[in-house]
This record gives structure tokens, sequence and C-alpha cells, in this order.
């Protein structure tokens, strides 16, 4: 990667938890009650197109885990949770389930995805964004600022980040954008459970207070080109998120 600049990494990344709510405040929050549109190329060609087209789950800030209600039908709902993901009824009980899940992706050879394929990409992608950028200050993350991006004008920072092992991301290594206002504006990494070939850039705008955390509301991401510059389309990935409720320790179920 390119050569660090002379300011220090945790300089960078302490000042953007900081302007996303700041970790004090992150610390006091269980969950997060989120209500989410979503769509794209790239989940409509491995699923079906109204698979998480519209939905509302509960996403833990402590741990790998996201639960989708009345998913993928109603009266039952998807559970991720790292290592597992499992399709639960209204009792609890287990509809399907699937162990070792990333192993079960095979790039092109899986051209189809079933349900639990989809509730692993979708829970642990949604759990790694919502829970950006306060999960990158976590024991095991190696961060390291990189020179300065120039984009539509704006210079943005940069910070270069090593995933653990351990921990379900679309790829260990990633890179992260904040503005001016070290707000998260581009993430760019391989979203390896399609392809080595999958380079995506990832854009974050129309940022929103929720409960005294920032995020950003609208996703969307494009296919990133050698040059690391985004190509025009089509687009990937496209996220809305129109409501997040921070719950506290003492709320969460």
């Amino acid at each position: 990667m390119s050569k660090t600049s002379p300011s220090s990494p945790p300089d960078l990344l302490t000042a953007a938890i900081e302007a996303h709510g700041g970790a004090e405040r992150w610390a006091e929050v269980e969950e997060l009650a989120i209500r989410v549109r979503s769509g794209g190329v790239a989940l409509a060609l491995k699923s079906r197109r109204s698979a998480f087209s519209a939905y509302e789950a509960r996403v833990s800030t402590r741990e790998p885990r996201m639960v989708a209600t009345s998913w993928p039908e109603p009266g039952q709902r998807g559970v991720f949770a790292g290592e597992v993901v499992r399709i639960e009824g209204e009792d609890g009980g287990t509809l399907a389930e699937l162990r070792d899940p990333r192993s079960a992706f095979k790039g092109l050879l899986t051209v189809r995805w079933d349900h639990l394929h989809l509730l692993y990409f979708a829970g642990y992608a949604m759990w790694g964004y919502l829970n950006q950028p306060f999960l990158l200050a976590r024991p095991g993350f190696e961060a390291r600022e990189m020179e300065p991006w120039q984009e539509n004008g704006e210079t943005w920072r940069r910070l270069a980040v090593t995933f653990p092992p351990d921990v379900p991301a679309h790829s260990r290594e990633q890179v992260f954008y904040f503005d001016s206002d070290l707000r998260l504006r581009r993430h760019d990494y391989t979203a390896e459970v399609f392809g080595r070939w999958a380079r995506g850039a990832h854009y974050s705008d129309e940022h929103r207070e929720f409960g005294g955390l920032l995020f950003p509301t609208r996703r969307r991401v494009f296919p990133r080109a050698r040059s690391n510059r985004p190509r025009p389309g089509p687009t990937l990935v496209w996220i809305d998120l129109e409501s997040v409720e921070p719950v506290s320790a003492a709320r969460a179920p």
C-alpha cells in the first residue's frame, strides 16, 4: 500500500470515533434497532430480488450478531451469529441452519444463494457497517494512516486496516476514507464471498444523528478499477438506512 503519512493511525481513528458520537456513548449501547431498504445488481444476481428489499433488524454492538425479524417469511426470523446462521420459527425452534457459513461460498461456483447464504452475507456486512468506525479500535485490528486521497475536489484521510481472522468481514485488508469533518465517506474492500474479482468502492453519505451517534444513511457500492477510482456503474449494492434506535444494555432483551 501507499507510504504512511506523518500523523499516527490512532490520531485519525480516535478523532473519527469522536466525530461519530464518541467511545463513551458507544459503550452505553448494546444493540441498534434498524429499519433498512436495500438492493442492487449483485444481490439480484445471487438471490431473489425482494429477499432483503425492506426489513427490520437488531444489530449487536458487542459481538458479530444480527437478527432480522419477519425474515425470510412472516413468523420467522433470520439469525446471523458469526460462525453460524439459522432461520427460527416463532417459538424459537430452528427451521434451517448453516455452520461455518464462510466455507459454503465458492465464488462463481455458487451461482445462486439460498436464504442461509444471503443471511450470512447481509448479517456480517450490516453488522460491520453499523459498527464502524468503533469496531476498528478493538484488540486485534491493525491500522495505519495512508497518504490523503483527492476525490471530487475534496481531500479525504485514509486508514488502511487489517481485520483479525476471527472477525467476519468482506476481506481482511480494507481502507476507510474520512472527510474534513472526519465522517466516513468511502470504504474499499474485496467482497470475497463473490470472488477475488469483486473489488468494491463503497460510498457513504447523508449522515444523520440517532441517539447521539452519527450514521451514514445512504450507501452505494460501485466496482473499483485498478486506478482505485470507482467505475460509473452498475450499482452493485445500495442501502438506505431509514432509522436507527440505539438500545442501552438495560433495555436490550
